[in-house]
């Protein structure tokens, strides 16, 4: 059938639930926040990865792709309540797809076939979990979450000179595909103010200050990714036990429980 302007539909702001990718500097207490999120499942995709102290979740190990995409249709197709699927971590994750990528091909890892090429593949790969989550959120309206550790890269800006910025600490090319496939990007961090110290002898020193509050940046900076799609504001501050809740006044409502 052929497009007219007759097929033209009012869509309104998105009702299901987001997918989220949240970063941060190590123990500012990533899965404390994703804990926090409505009825969670955590799909680990390391051995070094595992819930936070003092909280009981429900959780599924994956040790490889094959097992990552039967946890992603099990939450499809099996009857069950929760509402929101944590992914711990995308290190883990792209661990995973880089070895899917090795076994597809017979690389002994991923830089094998040169040129860049294990990567590219690795990122059509990840394109697949993408569909994956894509399938869960429609399917079941499940809020996704993407725990990541952060890596310090460097920016060449076309508009200034380079500048160093945290980014999700994955491959180019995967960071990528998730951050253009996440509706929430959420870098969670502590602010730091440098303070000038008169040092004698006409010298000044220069330390960095800060205080043991940790906050949710949700808009780009110079310093770091992140960006949201809810109107969300630039920073929230991120209390043990409330991060969620500070979040969820954004958010499409959260389906009852089945």
């Amino acid at each position: 059938m052929a497009v007219s302007l007759k097929s033209l539909k009012k869509k309104t702001a998105a009702e299901l639930q987001p997918i989220f990718t949240i970063y941060g500097v190590p123990k500012v207490g990533k899965s404390s926040l994703a804990a926090e999120f409505p009825r969670p499942v955590f799909i680990q995709t390391s051995e070094g990865e595992s819930v936070p102290a003092g909280i009981e979740a429900d959780t599924l190990e994956v040790r490889n792709y094959t097992e990552l995409c039967e946890a992603i249709g099990a939450l499809v197709n099996e009857e069950h309540g929760f509402a929101t699927a944590v992914f711990d971590s995308t290190t883990g994750l792209e661990n995973l797809i880089r070895a899917e990528a090795c076994a597809r091909n017979g690389w002994k890892n991923i830089e094998d076939p040169g040129y860049g090429k294990g990567y590219k593949v690795a990122a059509s790969i990840f394109n697949e979990y993408i569909d994956g989550i894509m399938t869960l959120r429609r399917e079941r309206n499940m809020a996704i979450v993407q725990l990541g550790h952060c890596d310090i890269n460097r920016f060449e800006s076309p508009t200034t000179d380079p500048y160093s910025r945290y980014r999700i600490n994955v491959h180019k090319d995967a960071a990528d595909i998730i951050e253009a496939n996440s509706d929430v990007i959420a870098f969670i961090n502590f602010k730091a103010s440098i303070k000038k110290v008169d040092a004698g002898f006409n010298k000044e020193m220069r330390h960095a200050e800060g205080g043991g509050v940790r906050w949710m940046f949700l808009e780009e900076r110079p310093g770091f990714i992140a960006g949201n799609r809810f109107g969300m504001p630039a920073e929230l501050q991120f209390r043990k036990g409330e991060g969620y809740s500070a979040l969820a006044k954004y958010l499409p409502p959260v389906p009852e429980a089945a």
